[in-house]
């Protein structure tokens, strides 16, 4: 990783992480969570899928509530007690007007000051030169909660969250994007490892259904220390920092 990278403030007390399927976050923020929930901030997840089409040896109607329940165990690891699934279709996440008003409810309801989601980008390199074509919905998802950000603070757009008593809310500062190709900012997780560790193993049945020989502490140790010298740290997750409110 080329560069140095800026601290992640920490001047906030809420975030919410928005991504498109269970297990999203363990391959890169949750060991910064569980940096964040151990300070005393208050993190809550939104998952838009349940994973239902994610494990080819399962049908989605049991593999919905397998991944909704790893996902649970998975973040409570981390600090996180409040996950939320919004049952949009895995594999064919459509980034509408439903799946903004769906994001900007939650939005509303939890009224946190930065958000988390995955890259939006057509594609993202794990080294030099490499360029891996991103899923259709980690880019639906991320870019409909750029939208959704700024629609929760509109009282005029999704006005019918008004009537069912979800009042605007225009505090999101910043959105944190993991995986970013070009990153500008990290947290230092050399002291978070072992719950982000246990966050990724907590996905049995995926992992599993993967098929392949793959060690949830390497790839952890491996991406944060792949960060870490960029910030001056032994590990580091590494993001991509968009500012939704101007001077």
């Amino acid at each position: 990783m080329n560069g140095q990278l800026q601290v992640v403030p920490e001047d906030w007390s809420r975030a919410m992480a928005i991504v498109a399927h269970p297990d999203d976050l363990e391959y890169g923020a949750a060991s910064a969570i569980a940096r964040w929930t151990r300070a005393g901030r208050s993190v809550a997840y939104v998952i838009v899928t349940d994973g239902e089409a994610g494990i080819d040896g399962l049908h989605p109607a049991e593999a919905g509530p397998v991944r909704q329940k790893e996902q649970v165990a998975s973040a409570a690891l981390v600090g996180v007690g409040d996950v939320a699934f919004l049952g949009h279709r895995d594999g064919v996440v459509e980034g509408g007007l439903d799946l903004r008003r769906d994001m900007a409810r939650e939005i509303r309801r939890f009224r946190p000051e930065v958000l988390v989601t995955a890259t939006f980008e057509l594609t993202y390199g794990m080294g030099a030169g490499q360029h891996i074509l991103n899923q259709a919905d980690h880019r639906a998802v991320g870019v409909a909660v750029l939208d959704a950000a700024r629609d929760a603070g509109n009282r005029w757009i999704f006005s019918e969250l008004l009537d069912d008593g979800y009042a605007p809310w225009d505090g999101v500062r910043h959105v944190y994007v993991m995986g970013a190709n070009e990153p500008t900012h990290a947290v230092d997780v050399t002291d978070a490892l072992e719950p982000g560790v246990a966050s990724l193993r907590a996905h049995e049945a995926y992992l599993r259904g993967l098929g392949r020989d793959f060690d949830p502490e390497t790839f952890v140790r491996g991406m944060t220390a792949m960060a870490g010298p960029a910030l001056g740290v032994p590990h580091a997750v590494a993001f991509g920092q968009i500012q939704l409110q101007g001077l």
